[in-house]
């Protein structure tokens, strides 16, 4: 008996091409109006035992044909613990081959473990329940989804923590669930010093529309919402429009957008060295707290990561470049991989939904430490 696959779900993406038994021919679907395309998220119907041969071919046309040497797809059979599995590139068919063997009759494979709208709202409705949080709607995607930002804190500094930009980075909202997670709990003293000392303000998810999708990089409209930062629009971007608005309304000491990178493997940030407003002292507290946060967790390094941009070079349509040199803020972009991490590989899970969430505690807690120098 063959097999039966679909994506009709939220966050799904897989194209079907031809099913023979227990193996199979797929593409990637297109984000929608883009040539983006790397994010999939399918289901397989078998039988206990199958063994499954899944063959995701084009991909050398993908949006990072790098990011798949090295790679192992993950895979779920009761949606809340994702693992890995065998899966093998070629590079000269541009075709990944996942291998598995099946012990329930639903399989789920992913590019990472998806974090679906769905569950973005089980996260606002259970953060919005919570004592000293208020949750409050800064705008509305082209699809009309809210951009949910929840916020807490009495101090001084504006700190603004933000995901999602590119939808298929799903590690970006399980850092912000880990980082809700720790900032609503009453025990947590690092938690109660941030909320003393800061207002944060905190979206978990940018680009709802993407998300539901299944798109790897862009909203509705095809657009790259990390490239509207310098001139967002309604008609194309409103989901960075209503945040940068927002912001401009807080203003904003400290800022991390949070991503995922589909190639280098392991945890980076990457900083705005090439803004035109550029200070040693704004380098010494940027510097500080990546150092520290290298000190802190063995999950995060400085060795691997993006080039750093020439002075007055800095890309301003990019959100870190930008709020950087609006509001003369301590921002960086904080880049998880979709791989394992190179320096602590877990041959079972990769990095994984739980190492996100713990990553955005030592992230939270290195702020605590050197809040008051920010």
């Amino acid at each position: 008996m063959s097999i039966d696959i679909t994506a009709a779900f939220d966050s799904g993406n897989i194209v079907v091409e031809e099913i023979n038994d227990t193996s199979a021919t797929l593409s990637i679907r297109k984000d929608k109006d883009s040539d983006f395309f790397q994010w999939f998220h399918f289901r397989v119907s078998c039988a206990i035992g199958d063994e499954l041969t899944l063959a995701i071919r084009g991909l050398k046309d993908s949006a990072y044909p790098q990011g798949w040497p090295g790679y192992q797809a993950c895979v779920s059979e009761d949606r809340d613990y994702w693992g890995r599995t065998e899966s093998s590139y070629d590079d000269k068919s541009g075709t990944l081959t996942i291998r598995y063997i099946a012990s329930s009759n639903i399989v789920w494979f992913a590019y990472f473990a998806p974090y679906g709208m769905e569950r973005h709202h089980d996260l606002i409705a259970e953060m919005a329940a919570v004592e000293g949080v208020t949750c409050r709607t800064l705008g509305y995607s082209l699809e009309g989804q809210p951009i949910d930002c929840l916020e807490m804190g009495s101090g001084d500094k504006q700190v603004w923590l933000y995901a999602r930009q590119h939808p298929g980075e799903t590690m970006a909202e399980w850092w912000i669930d880990g980082a809700l997670d720790m900032l609503t709990d009453p025990s947590h003293p690092q938690a109660r010093l941030l909320l003393q000392k800061c207002r944060l303000h905190i979206v978990p998810n940018m680009n709802p529309d993407g998300s539901r999708r299944g798109h790897l990089r862009t909203n509705f409209a095809g657009i790259n919402l990390n490239r509207e930062w310098h001139e967002p629009s309604a008609e194309k971007s409103p989901e960075v429009l209503c945040v940068r608005n927002a912001m401009d309304e807080s203003g904003v000491d400290f800022a991390i957008d949070v991503h995922g990178d589909e190639a280098i493997p392991a945890v980076f940030i990457a900083g705005f060295e090439g803004i035109p407003s550029w200070t040693d002292e704004m380098g010494r507290k940027y510097h500080a707290y990546r150092d520290r946060l290298a000190e802190r967790t063995p999950d995060f390094q400085t060795e691997l990561g993006y080039p750093v941009a020439a002075k007055g070079k800095a890309n301003l349509s990019m959100s870190t470049n930008q709020v950087a040199e609006r509001f003369g803020a301590i921002a960086m972009t904080l880049e998880m991989p979709f791989k394992d991490n190179r320096d602590l590989p877990d041959p079972e899970q990769g990095w994984s939904p739980e190492r996100c969430q713990l990553l955005a505690e030592d992230c939270l807690a290195t702020l605590a430490e050197q809040i008051d120098d920010i």
